[in-house]
């Protein structure tokens, strides 16, 4: 049913909680590899990792997962966490830790508003890192509606940023 009224434009995601299999390896991931920070941690059960200071963006748990499987292909869930990098030269850094960590693109693409780096974490769970144009550079219709499309990224390219300031 749709709503009569659009939502607070305000509302954001303020963060995904993820079921993990070992907290060990998810945490070698999202803070070894990715370079969140460890704000809490709760013995081998649980932790929450962010970014810039911020309480969690991430939340990583066993309570219902402590040694399990992903999901089944064909089976509902989550397809995939965004998370969103401040600038191209962001995501490159991203990219460049992924290669150096041996960890494998499922896809990469240009979607006119933004360029993504598509992968799954240690558990299987999908993410996608990607960074927005500016609005001011999204594709658009004469009539002004936005043009999304799914076309390769070149990921020599995006390798090729350099920060304007260091990370």
């Amino acid at each position: 049913m749709a709503s009569s009224r659009p939502i607070d434009p305000r509302v954001d995601i303020g963060h995904v909680h993820l079921k993990v299999a070992d907290l060990g390896r998810a945490l070698g991931f999202y803070c070894g590899v990715l370079g969140f920070e460890l704000t809490t941690r709760y013995g081998s059960q649980a932790a929450f990792v962010s970014a810039g200071g911020y309480h969690h963006h991430i939340g990583l748990n066993t309570w219902e997962s402590r040694g399990g499987s992903p999901p089944p292909a064909g089976s509902t869930g989550l397809y995939h966490a965004a998370i969103r990098y401040p600038d191209r030269a962001a995501l490159a850094d991203a990219l460049r830790r992924l290669q150096q960590a041996g960890i494998p693109l499922q896809g990469a693409a240009d979607h006119g508003v933004s360029e993504a780096l598509y992968l799954a974490d240690p558990d299987g769970n999908g993410l996608e890192l990607y960074w927005d144009r500016p609005r001011s550079e999204w594709p658009r219709t004469p009539e002004g509606e936005v043009i999304m499309y799914t076309q390769p990224l070149d990921l020599a390219g995006l390798l090729a940023t350099r920060p304007e300031t260091q990370l």
